[in-house]
């Protein structure tokens, strides 16, 4: 039975986002639409965020107060939790596998992210490489090497936004957050997302029997989903 931290929302319902490509453009800001749909919802269910990235970077792209306008916000993947602002759990993938790193390489509380970019691209040069990397896979090639490379360390690979790729331990994907909620009971647990493909960093929470998964494929798309199936519903 939902606890009565939620005991205002008519619908027992959890609906997690991701967040590039979701609720924003790339490492862009959230429109003043998307902020307005997802408070409308909020009246109706709870409703949370699971990113890859940090805190910083996914509160200056919903320029909201992520902690206080969402129920749930599960920053790395759910390594860093959240629920009605209170820190549920933080994991550290620098005490699983060490601290030595290089260049293009972000170090995170629940993984790596790997950029053949760079992290400091412009918005043009992402969109260059996102072009040139859908025809020649460079993410994907890198990620095959990595495999033959470094077998026995117990390593999830997968690709997210325009330029890069995350390194994780085993487990430690988007599914991770899914732990947080399972007290709760919810009726459905509803996933959107864009990277929903095998091998996206969404495909794992999309396909995983314990939600209703729903693939976009940008913000527009999103707003055109809550609007159908969830406020009008």
């Amino acid at each position: 039975m939902v606890s009565s931290a939620f005991a205002d929302r008519p619908n027992k319902k959890l609906v997690l986002f991701d967040v590039d490509e979701t609720l924003t453009l790339a490492r862009q800001s959230a429109s003043p639409e998307m902020i307005q749909v997802l408070s409308a919802l909020k009246q109706k269910y709870v409703i949370g965020v699971v990113s890859g990235s940090n805190m910083v970077k996914i509160s200056e792209q919903l320029v909201t107060p992520v902690i206080e306008d969402f129920d749930y916000v599960f920053t790395e993947n759910g390594l860093v939790a959240y629920k009605k602002g209170k820190l549920l759990e933080s994991q550290s993938f620098i005490n699983y596998i060490g601290e030595d790193r290089g260049t293009f390489v972000e170090f995170r509380s629940g993984m790596i992210n790997v950029s053949p970019l760079g992290r400091n691209a412009t918005i043009a040069e992402r969109n260059q490489f996102e072009a040139y990397d859908k025809q020649h896979n460079v993410r994907a090639k890198f990620i095959e090497v990595l495999k033959e490379k470094f077998p026995d360390y117990g390593l999830t690979y997968s690709i997210g936004g325009k330029i890069s790729f995350d390194v994780f331990p085993h487990g430690w994907d988007k599914t991770y957050c899914l732990k947080h909620v399972a007290d709760e009971e919810f009726e459905e647990i509803h996933f959107v997302g864009d990277k929903t493909q095998p091998g996206g960093n969404d495909y794992e929470i999309y396909a995983d029997p314990r939600t209703i998964g729903h693939s976009v494929d940008g913000p527009a798309h999103t707003i055109r989903l809550l609007k159908e199936k969830f406020l009008n519903a």
